[in-house]
């Protein structure tokens, strides 16, 4: 029985979980500005603490990979890599718009259109893929400037859920009756369940000493306003 700890902190939330077997046995998880770092270690404890399951105990530790935020990424895969080192157990990267796609059809088990999950990035810039409902991908991850002409072929076809925290800036740019938007959270390390266990039967590991989180686009460090004017 594969019991695999799931870290997901690619956006805004702060996302813990436990699967045994592919199935989410315990979680724990917040949303809201900054709260990684204060966070995640503690969502980790209260959650095997929950499942009465000791870190010894874990067969692997699975992370939300990438895009996403910066620093939300670097915490998660950075803790993930600490855990994997001292217990000496595998890691496993999930991508996050995958994930995102699995939990829409977790919740949507008849769902018969295409997924197109959305993480924010900046003005009217996403990350984003397209995945049909057996989440084989149809559009590779990228990021992507929308407007009107954005999946334009792909919606003249068939219904396509848009989904994620980039997906409602974008409704009014993609207005279709093929076009359909989704406000629920998909960002859960609860989704990550059966992807983990799957991956943790084929052996798809990462090399921890090696493994970055996909960041997409180089970080940039700009000065603040402040800065700029005392400059």
């Amino acid at each position: 029985m594969a019991k695999i700890l799931q870290i997901e902190t690619a956006t805004a939330v702060c996302s813990v979980a436990l699967s045994i077997n592919g199935e989410t046995i315990s979680f724990k998880e917040e949303q809201g500005q900054n709260l990684h770092a204060a966070n995640l270690t503690l969502f980790i404890d209260e959650v095997l603490k929950t499942a009465g399951v000791s870190y010894k105990d874990l067969d692997a530790v699975a992370v939300s990979k990438g895009p996403g935020s910066y620093t939300g990424l670097r915490i998660g895969v950075s803790t993930a890599k600490g855990l994997c080192y001292a217990l000496n157990k595998p890691i496993i990267a999930i991508e996050t718009l995958e994930m995102m796609a699995a939990g829409f059809l977790t919740e949507n088990p008849d769902y018969m259109g295409l997924i197109c999950p959305m993480i924010d990035a900046r003005r009217m810039e996403v990350y984003t893929s397209i995945f049909d409902p057996s989440l084989n991908i149809l559009i590779p991850t990228e990021a992507k400037i929308i407007d009107e002409t954005s999946f334009a072929d792909f919606i003249a076809q068939q219904p396509i859920t848009f989904l994620g925290d980039g997906a409602a800036k974008c409704a009014e740019v993609l207005s279709h009756h093929n076009a359909r938007f989704n406000p629920s959270n998909f960002n859960s390390a609860t989704y990550m369940s059966r992807l983990a266990a799957e991956a943790f039967d084929k052996g798809n590991f990462e090399d921890v000493a090696y493994f970055e989180p996909f960041y997409l686009k180089d970080f940039v460090v700009t000065a603040s306003k402040k800065q700029q004017a005392q400059g």
